[in-house]
């Protein structure tokens, strides 16, 4: 398999995380995979972003959850951009996406549009929860699916610091994922022996500096998670 750069939240590195431009730009940039998050509206509308609340990326305050989308359109996601909802993505951008849930809520809303679209060969579905994982793949059969973790690197007691995270195996193999997205800097070799053995991809994310770039290729992995496009075109940083 050929090593994939993946835009994450577009390329959040150059332009407003989470929005069409940022989206657009990713494409145009050439990566093979464009990373998005996608929650759940007051009114059940599945929109593109990543916290739970709007303050950080828009000029509003307060829970995704408690907003109509008509409210959040009102909003200003950078640069006169405007939060966008799944299908607009989809429409604006030709890519394969891996579209991050956060919990079974917005794996239900996800799965519907999947179906309506026949998107099981161009979308692949990541989580943190196991749950949302169980829940997209017994909702649309044959759906790709990544478990995302960021790895306590160690546990602390008696017998001293004793190395931990590959846990994070056994949950992604109990959740049928085929891959694993893990925090590169909390990943070791233990770690990506113990996934090899198990047959799962390795996508590291995120890799933003020469040193977890070249930490990438040491381990072998399969792809990272990027905020920024050069990744793709010189296979290196340069800012």
């Amino acid at each position: 398999m050929n090593f994939l750069t993946i835009g994450h939240r577009g390329i959040m590195g150059v332009e407003p995380e989470n929005t069409l431009r940022s989206f657009v730009a990713a494409q145009q940039a050439g990566l093979d995979l464009i990373e998005l998050d996608l929650h759940l509206s007051k009114d059940g509308a599945l929109v593109v972003m990543h916290d739970a609340d709007v303050d950080r990326t828009t000029d509003g305050t307060g829970p995704i959850a408690e907003k109509t989308l008509a409210e959040l359109r009102a909003l200003d996601a950078g640069l006169g951009e405007r939060v966008p909802v799944f299908e607009e993505v989809l429409d604006a951008v030709k890519a394969p996406l891996q579209a991050e849930i956060k919990d079974v809520a917005a794996a239900r809303a996800l799965a519907e549009v999947m179906h309506r679209r026949d998107l099981v060969s161009r979308v692949e579905v990541s989580s943190f929860h196991d749950e949302a994982i169980v829940e997209i793949a017994r909702l649309v059969p044959g759906v790709r699916t990544a478990l995302i973790a960021s790895l306590p690197p160690f546990r602390t007691g008696s017998g001293g610091g004793t190395p931990i995270g590959t846990d994070v195996v056994e949950r992604a193999v109990a959740a049928g994922a085929a891959t694993v997205c893990l925090n590169i800097r909390r990943l070791t070799l233990e770690i990506v022996e113990h996934a090899r053995k198990a047959d799962l991809r390795i996508i590291g994310w995120v890799v933003n500096t020469q040193d977890h770039l070249r930490l990438v290729r040491a381990l072998g992995l399969d792809g990272a998670t990027t905020d920024h496009p050069e990744i793709k075109r010189t296979g290196r940083f340069t800012a």
